[in-house]
């Protein structure tokens, strides 16, 4: 009786020292979650600003060399923004059987970079050509210096294997820790994104006009378009991501709770069991003596 008293007062204690870490991972997950969001919604204002900027530019007709004509055979990138740990649930599952299906579906071979080892992982044992690897930023200021060298080695890759097109793949957060998987061709820039461009509706009445250089100031704007574009699936994704490490800290916190009330249930049970037989034996004793007295 006594081990099994002993045995439960171990698990009592391992189960609490577990709610602690998952209390602690819960808190870090819900503060992660503030700070990436506050990025999201800081780039809605100046994404619509570059988007007008490029409207206006291909409005006046300006064309540059990054506008191609559309090529639907060869090599097709994508970029994938995952996690590096773990205990976010379907989190990369989610996106990674996204990209699966989406890739198959299109002309040409997938030429894959994934952000985050777990869907790297996935990613590589789905069959997918894996081009490269990247760490997931644990930080807002930590995305810049990541899509630096995305842009960087995605080029390299690109100009070598001859990559027309490239798409990026991640999750977007919704309602409370819900988020859903979706894509975004970012390259190439061609007849067709400057027909969806074009069709963006300028907010006044009076248009205006670009007088200066206005090859620049095209050029300029696809730099800060395609930057943008890789800043916010990051950032996206690791609101995503800290949402669904959030919700499974829930339901991991959930489980230790019913968890805990077993084994206290348990041991008190147990207890009052051993304190009802040592009773049994004084009362037992005592009539004993009594009877030889």
């Amino acid at each position: 009786m006594s081990d099994t008293i002993a045995s439960l007062k171990r698990q009592i204690s391992s189960a609490g020292d577990l709610q602690s870490v998952v209390r602690t991972m819960k808190a870090l997950a819900a503060s992660s979650i503030g700070q990436y969001e506050q990025s999201v919604y800081a780039l809605a204002d100046y994404w619509r600003t570059v988007e007008l900027g490029l409207s206006v530019c291909l409005r006046q007709g300006e064309r540059s060399a990054e506008i191609q004509p559309s090529n639907n055979t060869g090599v097709i990138g994508a970029i994938v923004f995952g996690s590096d740990q773990g205990l976010v649930g379907q989190f990369n599952d989610i996106i990674a059987d996204y990209a699966i299906k989406t890739l198959a579906a299109l002309p040409g071979k997938p030429q894959v970079w994934a952000v985050g080892e777990r869907v790297h992982a996935r990613l590589a044992d789905a069959g997918l050509t894996m081009a490269g690897r990247f760490a997931v930023p644990n930080s807002v200021k930590a995305i810049t210096p990541l899509v630096a060298q995305i842009q960087i080695q995605s080029e390299t890759q690109r100009a070598k294997d001859g990559c027309e097109q490239v798409y990026l793949f991640h999750n977007r957060p919704q309602t409370g820790s819900l988020y859903e998987p979706v894509s975004q061709r970012l390259l190439p820039l061609d007849e067709i994104w400057q027909k969806e461009l074009t069709k963006v509706p300028w907010p006044t009445k009076i248009l205006p006009e670009i007088l200066n250089d206005l090859p620049a100031t095209l050029r300029s704007l696809i730099r800060e378009y395609l930057f943008i574009s890789l800043f916010r699936a990051c950032a996206e994704s690791l609101a995503s991501e800290n949402a669904s490490r959030l919700a499974a800290m829930q339901r991991a916190e959930k489980n230790i709770d019913d968890l805990l009330e077993h084994l206290h249930g348990s041991f008190h049970r147990l207890r009052q069991s051993s304190i009802d037989e040592e009773l049994f034996d004084v009362v037992s004793g005592y009539e004993a003596l009594a009877k030889n007295g």
